[in-house]
């Protein structure tokens, strides 16, 4: 009986050093919320906001941001595409105050990084065929980013590893007229 007791301790010491040493990632993940007066979660995005109107981005509300966090970042994209997942949108240093990005704007601290076209900025949902998913990721960070404008969507992930503190997602979906 002794043994058993003194190697389910072992087991939990040993678990808790694990889940030490991965740090921040081993936190419970909190969510943020992330809505738009364009469209709700799951419904179709307006054709104003895709390549068959202005092609602008839609006003975002994001709440419930920690207040710990420092800067939130933004990537959208469409998991339906033909030859992979494409990015529309890759956004980072959002100042963490900010509670809604306008249509077709951000604030001026925000960065902008490289989409699947390859360019920097909004480029708005154009399927090729059929109706496909757009997720608006948003992420609160406990740190600004320090990386340059021709960063993608692979590379922002890497650098906010460690650094999340929260998150939510909006989903919409278009299909072209």
């Amino acid at each position: 009986m002794k043994r058993l007791i003194l190697a389910m301790l072992l087991t939990a010491v040993g678990m808790l050093l694990y889940v030490a040493a991965l740090g921040k990632e081993a936190r419970r993940m909190e969510m943020l919320t992330i809505t738009s007066p364009a469209f709700g979660h799951g419904e179709a995005i307006p054709a104003r906001y895709t390549c068959d109107g202005n092609d602008t981005s839609p006003a975002l509300v994001i709440a419930k941001v920690p207040q710990a966090a420092q800067t939130l970042a933004l990537i959208m994209d469409d998991p339906d595409a033909p030859v992979g997942t494409w990015v529309h949108w890759v956004v980072w240093n959002i100042p963490a105050q900010t509670r809604e990005i306008p249509e077709s704007g951000l604030p001026p601290q925000a960065v902008t990084g490289k989409n699947s076209w390859p360019r920097t900025g909004y480029g708005g949902p154009c399927p090729p065929s059929g109706t496909h998913r757009y997720f608006f990721k948003v992420y609160a960070l406990d740190t600004a980013l320090h990386l340059g404008p021709s960063t993608s969507k692979t590379v922002l992930e890497r650098a906010m590893e460690g650094h999340i503190l929260a998150k939510g997602e909006l989903m919409g979906t278009y299909k072209r007229r």
